[in-house]
């Protein structure tokens, strides 16, 4: 943690140790790579386990300390769909700097992955949202979180200023939409941020975001969607809403009524992923 930053050369020097470390427990070459947020890790039970490694296994890799993310790296199929999955992330505010938050992504496109499918618990800032929610990310502010590309660029993943048009993949996102309407899912749609944490959000700064057009806020995913975007892999995101953010309810806010509502709308989610993946899997 809080690592002085590398040359380029050594972190991708680190970034082929951590690839190796995996390939040497497995044949599986993933075509997705999954991210499990807060609560949502239930969803490795869907896989055909070819492989499972705790972080502190794969070398190089940042370690998950969080409450709900166990910090392990599931290899699988989804029917035919090869997946690798990260059980757990890691956070800016667990001390980790942010290319060493988005090391992980970059790990999982050298294994071969082409998507990236973020997921993680949010709070709702959208009036129209309720706690259970799940949300098609669509866009995302990264103004409240460091930019994960700052330092040397690693010029073998992209260019020195990518472009965040279109962060999330427009036919990936019409794929989920078609999948929520099969698994009668219902599923709302709108703007993540990323905030730094881990205190949560006062009263006024929810108003501040919801009048940037957010729609629900949390402390992480943007920052791998940038490195994940840089690194040319195609990008989709759901966030299951937890709670009603600061100031919305008289309620107070807790970590862990984060992680029981993330727990409760487990199965609802693991239907809309699982029916997303498979449908992703067959357009990649």
């Amino acid at each position: 943690m809080n690592k002085t930053l590398e040359t380029a050369a050594q972190y991708e020097e680190r970034i082929a140790s951590a690839v190796k470390s995996v390939q040497d427990r497995t044949n599986l070459r993933p075509k997705v790579a999954l991210v499990l947020g807060s609560g949502l890790g239930e969803f490795a039970a869907e896989l055909i386990v070819t492989e499972e490694i705790p972080y502190s296994e794969i070398e190089g890799f940042p370690v998950s300390t969080a409450p709900g993310h166990d910090g392990k790296l599931i290899l699988g199929l989804l029917d035919k769909t090869p997946v690798v999955c990260m059980k757990g992330r890691v956070h800016c505010y667990e001390g980790y700097d942010p290319w060493e938050v988005v090391f992980p992504v970059r790990v999982m496109k050298r294994l071969g992955a082409e998507v990236l499918f973020v997921t993680n618990a949010a709070g709702g800032i959208n009036f129209g949202f309720m706690a259970g929610d799940l949300m098609l990310i669509t866009d995302h502010i990264s103004l409240f979180a460091p930019n994960p590309l700052i330092g040397p660029n690693l010029n073998d993943f992209g260019t020195r200023f990518p472009d965040m048009t279109h962060a999330y993949d427009e036919e990936l996102c019409d794929l989920i939409r078609d999948a929520a309407f099969d698994e009668h899912v219902p599923l709302q749609e709108g703007v993540y941020v990323q905030v730094t944490g881990p205190s949560f959000e006062s009263p006024t700064e929810i108003k501040m975001l919801r009048s940037l057009g957010a729609d629900a806020v949390g402390m992480s995913t943007v920052s791998e969607v940038i490195a994940a975007r840089h690194a040319g892999m195609r990008v989709v995101g759901i966030s299951c809403i937890a709670n009603a953010a600061a100031g919305m309810t008289k309620e107070l806010l807790s970590g862990d009524d984060v992680n029981l509502t993330a727990n409760e709308a487990a199965p609802l989610f693991t239907r809309l992923l699982t029916g997303s993946i498979r449908r992703i899997g067959e357009a990649v």
